[in-house]
């Protein structure tokens, strides 16, 4: 059994890599299952981990989802945890069910490799643990961003995890030259290979109306059947209607944040490219606005925080892929195809 572990930080591209690579092989004749041995769901809320359930249904596994992710925790998790448990045992144990029959594992991290590190539980340690190859995902906001990969690499050769190398995912357009020119160069100068340089694409990286409204809690005034939009941006209407018009249409697809008082506003977002129109402070709009966004078929969602606690909110939504998302599935196969080197990945698996 070959076994592939896949970690980064938020937001890396880490679930539409193991999905596609998982598909990749399994369309070259592979058998092929997930793992996540450990599941930080954003704030430790309850439910399935989302990740999981696409791995399920997707791969056709016959795992329990608690076989699957057995272990779960959120970021209060050292209040709960009991000293004396043998949570690795646990861990183990679950591994070896779903490695069982399979020729290769595709195994999930966290939402950073250090988490659980105070158990020994960080995704460096198990993917020592498993003997797995690790692929380190690279999310690039900055050049502290390269700092961080190259730190990341070193520790994993420290602890002598093999290292198939690292995947550049969801890079915004004004930086892909950089990364071919620069940071891919640099990386390469530590001795450290890149099997991968993805561009951001709306579909998988940007988030829906539905991720918003979930991660808000709001009520929805219009729209209730266009929930699936993306959101490329989103737009604080605070500003003036002039300053308003113009900076509205400069952003596609976007969500626009403005307090319910501010009929004016809401109006001209309507008449501009929205996905979604998020209200604050409680306050019901006017009826004209309600009318207009149903005409357009966008959706309003009214929540009762301020603006500045619903931006906070918003700053934690990233976009999952659902099972039923077909053309986002098909669409990271094809990143795995057009953008990744997926047979030295292969070769790297012992």
């Amino acid at each position: 059994m070959k076994s592939l572990y896949i970690m980064g930080t938020a937001g890396s591209g880490k679930t539409s890599i193991a999905l596609g690579l998982a598909l990749k092989f399994k369309q070259e004749g592979f058998t092929v299952a997930y793992f996540k041995p450990v599941s930080n769901k954003a704030g430790g809320a309850a439910g399935a981990d989302e990740d999981a359930l696409l791995m399920q249904k997707v791969l056709q596994m016959e795992h329990s989802l608690d076989t699957i992710v057995p272990f779960s925790i959120g970021p209060s998790y050292l209040s709960w945890h009991r000293h004396n448990h043998e949570y690795l045992k646990d861990i183990r144990e679950a591994h070896e069910k779903i490695a069982s029959g399979v020729e290769i594992l595709i195994i999930g991290g966290t939402s950073s490799p250090h988490l659980m590190g105070c158990l020994g539980l960080d995704a460096v340690s198990l993917a020592h643990e498993f003997g797995s190859t690790a692929i380190f995902m690279v999310r690039i906001e900055n050049d502290f961003s390269l700092d961080q990969t190259i730190f990341f690499n070193r520790y994993l050769e420290y602890k002598k995890v093999p290292l198939a190398g690292n995947i550049f995912s969801n890079v915004p357009r004004p930086l892909l030259a950089k990364t071919e020119g620069i940071y891919q160069p640099v990386l390469a100068g530590h001795g450290y290979r890149t099997l991968g340089i993805i561009p951001a694409h709306p579909e998988i990286t940007a988030p829906t109306v539905k991720e918003y409204l979930e991660a808000l809690g709001g009520e929805i005034l219009a729209g209730a059947e266009k929930l699936d939009r993306i959101v490329e941006n989103v737009v604080i209407g605070a500003m003036t209607i002039e300053s308003a018009l113009v900076y509205f249409r400069r952003s596609p697809n976007k969500a626009v944040i403005t307090g319910g008082d501010r009929s004016e506003v809401a109006m001209a977002a309507l008449e501009t490219s929205t996905s979604a129109l998020i209200l604050t402070g409680g306050l019901y709009p006017d009826v004209k606005v309600i009318s207009r966004a149903d005409e357009k078929n966008i959706p309003v969602i009214l929540v009762h925080n301020d603006t500045y606690s619903t931006i906070e909110k918003l700053a934690s939504v990233t976009r999952r892929i659902r099972a039923a998302d077909e053309r986002a599935i098909k669409l990271t196969v094809e990143n795995i195809e057009k953008y990744c080197d997926w047979r030295s990945i292969l070769k790297s698996l012992p």
